[in-house]
């Protein structure tokens, strides 16, 4: 099966063989070694200086951790979303008390940076600008720097940045961009099992998290602060998955940043020349097309349905549906983490084959 959803992403032999390795002791040298490595490979690819945190969860738990760590309850928040992740960052805001303000773009589009500014100067009080980079339900990646730069010229307010579906495949260098958390996780472009969340945090959030009134345990920072400087995590960890992000993470230095970025950007161009193509329409514009995902627009004479389940099952290519609202209407290639070009050219083989068969019926 040839798994082209935005993740989990399928993973190469090497990994897979890691990912079956016998437990360690997790209180013990050899993962004290291992965890040491990756928090710094892990910095090193997002381009901070800041504290970062392996947590044995889904990406959801990152971006849950980025809430419980930075604000408190009645703490005014601005939500930008631009599809279905983007409103589950404000659903866990609101679920702790905080006060989120919703700007929502339609569907398919980025956010305005300008409207962002429009709306925190009619929030002197606001605490934290909390955004989705790569939107996997649309295919579209929002313009965090220009966004992070509105935040810091009109405000005090922190960036969290649900970053799941980009870190790693996406060029996002989280201090120069001026980004105060990054959630991301194991099973996206880290080429990895699912099971681990990963959060990076500047100062600034760390400073917050002192003062952070939202009850915490799990999630805590403090917690795995104080047991990463003995090389421990406070809680069991996922260590299947640790084995396979440590090697992944030292494969993406090895490789080198850039390159790897280069190659997520190439195998998306793929993924849409293909489309086009095949007389096929991308959802977003190209302008902010995602290089993780790509959304295409189902032909109004094909069960949008039909197309996904036909590819799968008649010619072994998994594809992403659509999401809520846009169920049937569009259908996402991943192309994010172990991505060959000829997993691209098959993917998009099978979608032009299944047109054809559901057209012929």
């Amino acid at each position: 099966m040839n798994l082209r959803i935005p993740g989990p992403v399928p993973l190469p032999d090497e990994v897979l063989e890691l990912a079956g390795s016998q437990m360690i002791n997790h209180r013990g040298p050899q993962f004290a070694e291992i965890i040491d490595r990756m928090t710094a490979n892990f910095k090193q690819v997002l381009g901070t200086k800041g504290r970062a945190y392996f947590l044995t969860a889904s990406g959801t738990g990152s971006m849950e951790a980025a809430i419980v760590n930075t604000l408190s309850p009645g703490d005014r928040v601005l939500l930008i979303s631009i599809g279905s992740f983007g409103n589950r960052f404000g659903d866990i805001a609101e679920a702790y008390d905080t006060e989120v303000t919703r700007i929502e773009f339609e569907w398919g589009t980025a956010a305005d940076p300008e409207r962002v500014r429009e709306e925190l100067r009619s929030m002197p009080d606001c605490a934290a600008v909390i955004v989705t980079h790569n939107e996997s339900s649309t295919g579209v990646v929002n313009p965090i720097d220009a966004i992070s730069r509105v935040v810091h010229d009109e405000s005090d307010a922190l960036v969290l940045v649900d970053a799941v579906s980009s870190a790693g495949g996406v060029p996002l260098p989280m201090d120069d961009w001026g980004l105060d958390v990054v959630g991301t996780a194991s099973q996206k472009s880290w080429v990895a099992p699912p099971g681990i969340a990963m959060i990076a945090m500047s100062d600034r959030a760390w400073e917050a998290h002192k003062t952070s009134k939202i009850p915490k345990y799990y999630f805590d920072v403090d917690q795995y602060e104080k047991f990463l400087q003995i090389g421990q995590p406070p809680f069991t960890p996922a260590l299947s998955t640790i084995y396979a992000l440590d090697h992944s993470l030292q494969a993406i230095i090895e490789e080198g940043i850039e390159e790897v970025l280069s190659r997520h950007s190439a195998r998306a161009q793929q993924a849409r020349d293909g489309a086009k193509r095949l007389g096929l329409e991308l959802f977003p514009d190209a302008s902010v097309a995602s290089d993780t995902v790509t959304a295409v627009r189902i032909p109004d004479d094909i069960d949008g349905r039909a197309l996904v389940a036909h590819a799968r099952d008649v010619y072994g290519v998994e594809l992403g549906g659509g999401q809520e609202k846009l169920a049937g209407q569009i259908f996402r290639i991943g192309h994010m983490g172990w991505v060959e070009p000829e997993h691209i050219e098959e993917s998009i083989a099978a979608v032009e084959k299944s047109l054809a068969d559901l057209r012929n019926k």
